[in-house]
């Protein structure tokens, strides 16, 4: 995946803010909450994302991901898309729609009905790998 499809995949996520920073990372956020990195590194396009537990177990020790820098250390199920073979484009999609799936869930209703996201049922639950 390139940064652009990157960036074109979480803008077209609901209730999301684009900014840049952390040395020129592309951070994308719902309700003021991070829930992709894009970058940190030049020589191959790297992703950060939140994932299930159970995820994080399945996708921590493949080829091409590791627990993110800085985000795991701290106890936190996040993985970084670092290097190839990694995950196709169509999985790497997959876990950002996830991601911003859980952290919208963990934002109060108010918020999720003001950024326009459903809350009538879990945000957590949609489909998308576990």
């Amino acid at each position: 995946m390139t940064y652009d499809a990157f960036n074109a995949l979480c803008g077209s996520l609901p209730g999301t803010t684009y900014v840049v920073q952390w040395g020129g990372s592309h951070v994308w956020k719902v309700g003021g909450k991070v829930f992709a990195i894009g970058g940190w590194q030049e020589a191959e396009p790297s992703f950060t994302f939140k994932v299930s537990d159970m995820s994080y177990e399945m996708l921590k020790e493949q080829p091409g991901l590791r627990p993110a820098p800085y985000l795991a250390s701290r106890g936190l199920k996040w993985i970084q898309h670092y290097a190839r073979p990694g995950l196709s484009d169509a999985d790497l999609g997959a876990y950002l729609r996830r991601s911003h799936a859980i952290i919208a869930q963990g934002l109060p209703k108010k918020k999720r009905a003001e950024l326009g996201l459903d809350v009538t049922r879990p945000q957590a639950g949609s489909p998308g790998p576990a």
